[in-house]
């Protein structure tokens, strides 16, 4: 049996082996650094759960919603085993408590954010630790779920704190209405803004992208 857990505080017994799993899936840019979660976890806008079995640590999830924007954001699905179901535990739960804080909130969700890994472009496809959580597997689930990816060149900065650009990523955008086929983008500029805000390190590449943004109508919503 799966057990879907909360948490708060990097003093949590399962933080640790959340943390590992970080650093086993992502690429050293993606990952804060252990202590620096202190002060995100303690922030109840950001929902981190852990999926548990057998008293293991054996999938996660990262998401928030913005009640303002009427937009979530997945940070991260982690599949550490196969042939448990994780991924479908994970995505229903986030599902029906994404709804609980949009009813919450009085609003109604237009769709979620996500960044995707192009592994068509990205110099190293091994990273991921298991095979579910392969680049080109998790982007075709995502394209499955309805993910779409953005029409535009984009670059994140590094979450080392470093102030790299990283490219090898799409943001996706999995729209309410399935039929939707452009993002408002001055959305999509606010979104950004916001969720990069912890971030006072920006590459100049990302302040670029913004203003292109900035200065669009919309953005056009391709397949993945």
């Amino acid at each position: 049996m799966l057990i879907y857990h909360r948490i708060h505080s990097i003093e949590d017994p399962f933080f640790a082996a959340l943390h590992k799993q970080l650093q086993t899936i992502f690429p050293p840019e993606e990952v804060l650094a252990y202590e620096l979660w202190k002060e995100p976890l303690l922030d109840p806008s950001i929902h981190v759960y852990v999926a548990i079995h057998n008293g293991e640590v054996v999938g996660s999830t990262e998401y928030r919603y913005y009640p303002k924007l009427q937009v979530a954001m997945t940070d991260f699905t982690i599949i550490g085993k196969p042939s448990l179901g994780i991924g479908r535990f994970l995505l229903r739960n986030r599902e029906r408590d994404l709804q609980k804080l949009a009813e919450q909130s009085g609003t109604e969700s237009l769709g979620m954010f996500a960044e995707i890994y192009d592994p068509y472009r990205a110099a190293e496809h091994t990273f991921g630790g298991v095979s579910p959580m392969n680049p080109i597997v998790r982007r075709e689930v995502l394209s499955h779920i309805g993910y779409k990816r953005l029409n535009l060149a984009y670059v994140h900065p590094s979450w080392d704190l470093e102030g790299m650009a990283v490219s090898e990523l799409d943001l996706g955008f999995l729209p309410a209405d399935e039929n939707q086929s452009t993002i408002d983008a001055s959305l999509v500029a606010e979104f950004l803004e916001g969720y990069y805000a912890f971030l006072t390190n920006k590459p100049k590449e990302w302040t670029r992208m913004i203003e292109k943004i900035r200065a669009l109508e919309s953005i056009e919503l391709l397949p993945l």
